[in-house]
Formats: C-alpha cells, sequence, structure tokens
C-alpha cells in the first residue's frame, strides 16, 4: 500500500510537471533572426492570451523589422518594441497577466510588463540564463526549442549600440 502511494504521488508530480511547461497548441512561433531561425514552442495551457496576442501580432508582420532594445549578458534578452526605446506597444489594449508556474530557465521566453502585472502588450524577452526571480511575477509563454545558440548571439546593451532585429517573425502549424 505505501508503495502504490508513493507511485500514485509521483505519477501526480511528472503529471503536474508536464502541465507546468506543457502546450495545448501545435503552433510554433519562428523567429528569423541573421544567424538563423528561433523556434518558440508556446504555453497555450498556461498562458492562452498571451500566446494568442503574440502569434496574432506575429502573422500580422508587426515583429518584423523590431530591434532587441535591451540585451543584458547572463539575464535576458527584449524585444516587441516597434518605437525601439522599451516604452512602446501595439495599438491593441494591455493584457491581463497570466502568471504560471512555468520557472524562468534559460530558454524561456516571457511577456516585458511595466511595474503594474496587467500591463504586457507586445514586448516580450527570452533567458539568456535562469532568472527564478522573475517565476509567477512575470507570464512565461513559451519556450525556445530551436535557435537558442542564435539568441545568445544577439548584440547586448541597454540599448545595443548596433542592435540586432527580428528580419521575419511567423506561425507555423
Amino acid at each position: 500500500m505505501k508503495m502504490m502511494k508513493t507511485l500514485i504521488a509521483g505519477a501526480f508530480a511528472v503529471g503536474l510537471s508536464t502541465a507546468v511547461v506543457g502546450t495545448a497548441s501545435a503552433e510554433t512561433i519562428v523567429m528569423k533572426l541573421k544567424c538563423g531561425e528561433v523556434e518558440i514552442k508556446p504555453f497555450m495551457a498556461l498562458a492562452p492570451n498571451h500566446v494568442n496576442r503574440i502569434a496574432s501580432l506575429a502573422k500580422k508582420g508587426f515583429y518584423n523589422g523590431i530591434i532587441f532594445h535591451r540585451v543584458i549578458a547572463g539575464f535576458m534578452a527584449q524585444t516587441g518594441d516597434p518605437t525601439g526605446t522599451g516604452r512602446g506597444g501595439s495599438k491593441l489594449p494591455d493584457l491581463k497577466a497570466e502568471f504560471n508556474r512555468a520557472p524562468f530557465d534559460r530558454g524561456i521566453v516571457g511577456m516585458a510588463r511595466s511595474s503594474s502585472p496587467d500591463s504586457a502588450n507586445s514586448q516580450f524577452f527570452i533567458m539568456l540564463a535562469a532568472g527564478h526571480f522573475l517565476n509567477e511575477k512575470y507570464t512565461a509563454f513559451g519556450k525556445v526549442t530551436k535557435g537558442m545558440s542564435c539568441i545568445d548571439k544577439i548584440n547586448k546593451g541597454e540599448p545595443p549600440r548596433n542592435p540586432d532585429k527580428i528580419l521575419k517573425m511567423y506561425v507555423k502549424n
């Protein structure tokens, strides 16, 4: 009986960890950068409104040509502001936070926001290293599954002297 309880508890823990980083969507978000393609698997089950916002903007070409305006070595690379200043966003209304349990590990993609939890719009960041102090304080909406070495090559700075940009961003099924 004790062994059965341990097996059930273990199966529950495995299921929970899968639910935390899993996705209900077959779509992949692709960013073309100068060094190659980066694929992001969205966490549709964890942050559906944020995934839908990013996918919708990508499908409209919103991100094409936008720079990485804030890239901090050993932390993250941020993009998604059409003004390139870190203060801009799309014309759509801000999103209500969808904080979740996905840990901000290397390769996790999260929504940037102001001090207000419900201020995410179009800006997002990709973790270059773990940043668990962000856990459940920012919305994690995806994970880089291909091309992380390309993200590592993005020019660093706040802002970078010669910023890299998204050449094209789209959604593939």
